[in-house]
Parts: structure tokens; C-alpha cells; sequence
């Protein structure tokens, strides 16, 4: 798997947003809540995310886009752990990445996270998968 994080990769469709915090799954993995779900698709793309940062925790747009390059750089550069969890029988997962806390942390302590996060995603997707 390549180390890109393309705009096709990227969550971007109203629907299909309107449709991840209607109906997805939540759980939280501090400093992050993560909403997902698990479709049908006939997209290329397996596993497709999007990253938010509150601007109620963080006002200046400065802050919240350095946290979000941050997650980013992270997913990018971990994603290879789902491998080709998603892409068996057609399914695509989509996500959404919240970052809860008001403090800025590091991007070490960022990426040990997302690990975890995508772990945990893993997991999450097995249990509905049986």
C-alpha cells in the first residue's frame, strides 16, 4: 500500500457524512472519538477518512490545522496496518477522526494513538463482520 493520502481516500460527500453520524458506530480511544461504518461499495478504495478538530476546543485556525496535519501525517504514514482487512467482498469503511482534548499534543504521542485506533478498528470491524 502506498504512503499517499489521496483526495479519493478522503471522506467528502455530504450524504454520505450525514449518513456516518446518523447511523455509524462510535468509540473512543483518548485523545480521539472515532465514528465509523460499513458499506457496500464498488469504490477502489477500501477504508475512506476524515479528520476533524472542534473549533469550540481550539479557536484559532492555526492550532486546529496543525493538529489536523498532524493526524494526518499519521494515518498516512500507519494506514498499511489495515492491509486487506476492507477491501475482501466489496466493503468500504468510512471514518471520521475527532480530536477531543484541548491540549496540543505531540506527534509522537499522535501517531502511538492512531496505531491504536487502527488496531481497534480492526477488531470493531471483525466482531461485525461475524
Amino acid at each position: 500500500m502506498r504512503q499517499t493520502f489521496s483526495k479519493d481516500e478522503r471522506l467528502r460527500s455530504h450524504r454520505l457524512i450525514s449518513k456516518l453520524f446518523a447511523e455509524g458506530s462510535v468509540f473512543y480511544l483518548k485523545p480521539f472519538r472515532i465514528t465509523w461504518m460499513r458499506h457496500l461499495s464498488d469504490t477502489p478504495v477500501p477504508v475512506v477518512v476524515m479528520m476533524s478538530v472542534p473549533k469550540y476546543n481550539f479557536r484559532r485556525a492555526v492550532q486546529r490545522n496543525l493538529i489536523r496535519r498532524r493526524m494526518k501525517e499519521a494515518y498516512r504514514l500507519n494506514k498499511h496496518i489495515f492491509g486487506s482487512s476492507f477491501a475482501a467482498n466489496g466493503w468500504q469503511l468510512d471514518m471520521c477522526i475527532t480530536y477531543t482534548t484541548k491540549e496540543i499534543l505531540p506527534f509522537n504521542r499522535i501517531q502511538e494513538k492512531i496505531i491504536l485506533l487502527l488496531h481497534r478498528l480492526i477488531e470493531e470491524n471483525e466482531k461485525v463482520a461475524r
